[in-house]
């Protein structure tokens, strides 16, 4: 129960209007020393329950201070617009029997009436990266103030590029008194000198090995023989299995868009997602997409990062993601709170050895799967390596001298004497043709 926690009653009042019964490993790990001031390095899979474990302990220190609301005290960093705009619904959820006001900075919206929201000082602010750097270099906010930062997806917004912004934000946020740091994957590098810049003696949580990061959702791959084959795959399991949700993950906007057409002609209530996307379309997808007027989601890597929604249970990998840790946050969308899941991954040629890769990463090896209706020509590669990874097929070699010789003489042009004429033969090849003199130049 929530009430072994040191939680402020409004905040119990507020998880028990929302039905929260017993708290997820990760809150039982977190909150405790969130609660003791500690600085905090969380690795935790998607959905399992990490940002309560953040924004609890956040409210609850927020409600035990009596200071009037004179500057921004803390600061929510996250990826994507749409995990902050799920974020802020999640601190409203949280906070609806407090005085805590929050606010929230994300491109796609209007500047003048962010930095008018600013000028309110709410005591929350969560943001993206890029746009909050804006707002700084426009004298829009002060961070000076703020006592307890929040990276949320650090790793995420690594591989998006915001490493610098990060270290921006960080000295903006020199005078904390706390820092917590959430991600779904270990990371490599990058993120470990990020901890080791921003975290002051920081309490290491990780919660879930890789391999154990979906541990209730099947992971299947089919095999296909073209893109084409691909889309009739599609076709065929969003008519044939069993879901309320469904997400297909492309690779590419152009692959997201002919996909998306495809089953927008063949009846199926579908949405797409991706960077080109402007703000209103992408809020009206998700929307359709969480309310279930929508059932089928197709969407880009970048556009889905950080989405919430509840009744996925069907992930569909129509490329192969490029590493471990982006499989690792697709197939993160299903099987949430220990609910089931299914993650198919469709498996061309050029998809093989990406898919042993990640096997590697997982340490599990995914379950075959064959539509009889639907199965092609390509059933794996006919010989594999230890590593299961196809084996290519060597250039053959000259074996011998003679061999050698005869290459040699193939490319050696006939010998005559630089001086000699060249015979011009006739068209029946009986006779050579005298040449002609060339004409007088006058």
């Amino acid at each position: 129960m929530f009430t072994q926690f040191a939680l402020h009653e409004r905040l119990l009042k507020a998880v028990a209007e929302l039905n929260f019964a017993e708290p997820t490993p990760v809150q039982v790990a977190a909150i405790p020393p969130a609660l003791e001031g500690r600085d905090l390095r969380v690795t935790a899979q998607t959905g399992s329950g990490k940002t309560a474990a953040f924004l609890l302990p956040l409210l609850n220190s927020l409600i035990g201070d009596a200071k009037p609301r004179v500057e921004i005290r803390s600061l929510i960093l996250l990826p994507t617009r749409e995990l902050a705009q799920q974020t802020l619904k999640e601190v409203e959820r949280f906070s609806q029997f407090t005085f805590v006001k929050s606010g929230l900075v994300t491109g796609g919206e209007d500047f003048k009436v962010q930095a008018a929201m600013l000028r309110k000082l709410p005591d929350i602010l969560i943001a993206t990266p890029g746009r909050l750097i804006e707002q700084l270099n426009a004298g829009s906010l002060d961070l000076k103030a703020v006592q307890v930062l929040i990276f949320d997806e650090a790793d995420r917004m690594l591989d998006m590029g915001f490493a610098e912004a990060i270290e921006r934000i960080t000295v903006e946020c020199a005078n904390r008194r706390q820092t917590l740091l959430f991600s779904a994957t270990t990371g490599g590098a990058a993120l470990r000198e990020v901890v080791a810049g921003v975290l002051r003696d920081p309490v290491h949580l990780k919660l879930n090995s890789v391999g154990e990061l979906s541990e209730t959702t099947r992971q299947q791959v089919i095999t296909a023989d073209d893109p084409m084959h691909k889309e009739r795959l599609v076709q065929w399991l969003l008519s044939n299995e069993t879901y309320q949700k469904a997400i297909i993950f492309t690779n590419t906007r152009a692959q997201a868009d002919r996909l998306y057409g495809h089953l927008v002609a063949d009846e199926f209530k579908a949405f797409v997602l991706h960077g080109e996307k402007d703000q209103k379309d992408r809020k009206l997808a998700i929307e359709r997409f969480s309310q279930g007027a929508n059932r089928v989601l197709v969407a880009t890597d970048v556009a889905a990062r950080g989405l919430d929604i509840d009744g996925l249970d069907l992930v569909i990998n129509f490329d192969m993601p490029r590493s471990g840790d982006e499989y690792v946050h697709r197939i993160g969308r299903t099987g949430r709170a220990g609910a089931d899941g299914l993650a198919i991954s469709l498996i061309c040629h050029n998809d093989w050895n990406l898919m042993s890769s990640i096997e590697r990463y997982l340490k599990q090896r995914f379950e075959r799967r064959v539509i009889k209706e639907l199965k092609g020509s390509y059933q794996g590669p006919k010989n594999l390596k230890a590593s299961g990874k196809a084996a290519g097929t060597k250039k053959k070699k000259i074996g011998d001298k003679k061999d050698v010789k005869k290459a040699a003489a193939k490319r050696k042009p006939s010998a005559r004497p630089n001086n000699a004429p060249s015979a011009v033969v006739s068209q029946d090849g009986l006779a050579p043709l005298k040449r002609k003199k060339p004409a007088s130049a006058d």
